[in-house]
Formats: structure tokens, sequence, C-alpha cells
């Protein structure tokens, strides 16, 4: 499927479109356990701009654990989080998932799916990959891999008003973590969300900002406009009957060369008398 194609997808289904992202302990080995441990998750309803909001403070807070004792917790909080994640999931079946780069065990749907497995002992429910759309993906194949510098994200912030004073960098969130700012890590975890849902509408305007223009694509995309598709099929139509003129009148100096050359020269019938 083409990013148009996509595209036109997404936006036909926006009242079961989802923008997923999720915060988590530090991606190395420096962590307590093999897999790193979901802090925050936050899913943006593209139809109702509503924000689903699961994190381990919300859970500490209704089962009345203290600030200072969430570590000592973290796999109940967790586990919970996780099941209500999955729950929701569940309940929006016919859901459309957009993410930035939740593409594997490291990092995406397959991490999150770990997690709960591996404390809950029982399998989450799956989203078909055919459901998740990865925007930064999308957004690349439009303007090209090259259209800014790296990191990526933060390049695209940059140029598309996401510099959020909620935003953490990726390092400052495992920052956060190990510090238990659970509620500052959550919020820029939304913060993000929201940024990707202003990423996504500028998308279907063709008005993200880049460092570096596909000009292939702005010129592909200049000859989809209706008005010069109309412009186009004029043209066609005025080469046609230049054709068909030009056919013609071929035809017209053919014709008149075969009827000269038909045309029989008459002998002399004049009687030459010989002079005496």
């Amino acid at each position: 499927m083409s990013a148009k194609e996509t595209l036109n997808l997404l936006k036909n289904n926006e009242n079961n479109l989802f923008i997923i992202h999720y915060s988590c302990e530090n991606l190395n080995d420096n962590n307590e356990n093999y897999s790193p441990r979901i802090t925050s998750i936050a899913v943006l309803h593209i139809g109702s701009s509503a924000m689903h909001s699961f994190s381990i403070h919300l859970f500490a807070e209704f089962k009345k654990i203290n600030r200072e004792d969430i570590h000592e917790h973290y796999d109940v909080l967790e586990g919970e989080m996780l099941k209500q994640f999955f729950d929701f999931v569940a309940e929006n079946d016919d859901g459309y998932w957009l993410h930035w780069n939740m593409t594997n065990i490291n990092y995406g749907f397959q991490a999150l799916a770990h997690r709960y497995k591996v404390l809950t002992q029982q399998d989450s429910k799956r989203i078909p990959d055919t459901r998740k759309y990865n925007l930064s993906a999308l957004i690349l194949s439009i303007y090209g891999k090259n259209c800014v510098n790296h990191p990526r994200m933060a390049s695209f912030m940059k140029l598309n008003d996401g510099e959020h004073r909620d935003n953490l960098t990726g390092k400052d969130e495992v920052a956060a973590f190990t510090a238990k700012e659970y509620v500052k890590l959550h919020k820029s975890t939304m913060s993000k969300v929201y940024w990707f849902q202003h990423m996504y509408f500028l998308l279907k305007q063709n008005k993200v900002n880049v460092h570096n223009k596909n000009w292939g694509y702005k010129i592909n995309n200049f000859l989809e406009k209706p008005y010069i598709k109309i412009l186009g099929f004029i043209a066609v139509l005025f080469s046609i009957f230049q054709l068909l003129q030009f056919g013609w009148s071929t035809n017209e100096v053919f014709r008149q060369k075969n009827n000269l050359e038909q045309v029989e020269v008459k002998p002399s019938t004049e009687k030459h008398t010989p002079k005496s």
C-alpha cells in the first residue's frame, strides 16, 4: 500500500484511529530485568481527542500505595497497568493504531505483550500488524529518508512545534524513572502523543516542515492537483486534434499528388511539312 493510500485509509477511519506511545526503563542492559519495565502508556483517540492514560503511579494511588513505596510494588502495578491497557485494546478490536517506531521487541507492541506475559503468565490481546501504522516511516516515505537531520524525532520537533515544556528526551525519561518522578514521566509520554496527533494533521495537509525538500514527491504531488489534471487533459485533446489535422493535411497532399500523376500529357497532332 502506498503512502497516499495509507493516509486515505487512516482519514476514512479516524473514529477508530488511536495514537499510542509509552515510556519505560532504560532500553539497555543496566536495568533490573532482562526486558525494560513499562512505566506508562498514553493512547489518544483521534475521533474524539480523548486521552486514555495507563500508568503505574495511577494504580499506586488507587491501591493507596505511597509514592515512596511504589518501587516495592513494581511487578503488581505494572501487571495491573498492562492488563487494563490490553482490556482497552480488546474493547476496541476494530481500532487502527498509529505509533512512532514501535516496531520490535526492544521497543514496541511486542515489548508490551512480552512484559504482560512475564508478569501475569498470560497471553495478551494481539493487535494485527495490518492495523499498526508507523507515523515516522509514513512521513519519511513521503518526504524522503534524508528530509531531516538525525536524531529525527528531535529534528521534527524543532521544525514542527514539538518542543513542549513537558517533553523529555529518552535520557531524561530514564533519569525521571530513576528519580521516581512518575507524574513527570507520564506527562512527557502524553505530550509526545499530542505532538504525534499534530504531525498526523500536518501530514494530511502536506505541511510537515523538513530540512531537505523531496522534489520528486513535490513534483508528483503538484501533478496530482485537480487543475493540473484538467490542463493535462486539455493538452492531450489539443495534441490529438493536431495529430488529426496533420493526418488530414498529409492525406490531402498525397491525394493531390496522385491526381497530378494521373493527368496524361496529350501528344502534339501538328504535321510538319518539309521545306522545298
